[in-house]
């Protein structure tokens, strides 16, 4: 499994980018592969195609959300490319969390009306470095991205050849590819599993 943290931040190695460190650590320690970029309002996107999450993460300054990420949205291709993704938020500010929840959290979320909000947070400066806040982050995206594809694979049905092509597969992989088949027709507007969209499938992943 695959993620990503975009972020926007003014301050190089202020509470913001040390909070996005130590949620990394913490994915790549649950066995994940992480990568972070800095947002770029007018950058090309494209690249977080590859990703299975997306988190998105920026501080607050004077009442808006930082510029770069917002900007992304507006002035970029973030949202074209952030579509049917599973998307995680987290704001750092000042601010009680009742209240950014409801005049900053917002300002994030208008972009993101089709897409599965798997958790979103908001950390006080202080709790950058706090491991127990980061790891219930952590441990809450995990959770329910694990529930996310589980719900959405039970309405996947396969055909009795690809289920026969599933039982070749040696056992301690057949639970990866089920997931991985059932998450690629999902993206693709499949209603089927087939050897044919199998087939598919493994040379499109193989390209990439």
């Amino acid at each position: 499994m695959k993620a990503v943290i975009l972020y926007d931040s003014k301050t190089k190695g202020g509470s913001t980018e040390m909070l996005i460190d130590s949620i990394g650590q913490q994915l790549a320690e649950s066995g994940l592969y992480v990568e972070k970029a800095k947002c770029i309002a007018t950058a090309d996107y494209s690249f977080i195609k590859e990703f299975d999450i997306v988190i998105l993460g920026a501080p607050v300054y004077n009442f808006i959300v930082s510029p770069q990420l917002l900007g992304a949205f507006l002035q970029g291709n973030l949202k074209k490319h952030l579509k049917k993704k599973r998307v995680a938020l987290f704001l750092t500010c000042w601010t009680a969390e009742s209240m950014a929840a409801v005049f900053y959290l917002p300002q994030l979320k208008m972009h993101l009306l089709t897409n599965r909000i798997l958790v979103e947070k908001i950390f006080h400066p202080v709790e950058s470095s706090s491991d127990n806040a980061i790891e219930s982050f952590v441990d809450d995206l995990l959770k329910q991205y694990e529930r996310s594809i589980g719900s959405r694979n039970k309405s996947i049905i396969w055909s009795d050849e690809a289920q026969d092509w599933l039982e070749v597969v040696p056992g301690f992989l057949r639970e990866k590819i089920r997931s991985m088949a059932a998450e690629y027709a999902i993206m693709n507007g499949y209603k089927e599993i087939t050897v044919e969209m199998l087939d598919i499938a493994r040379h499109e992943i193989g390209e990439k």
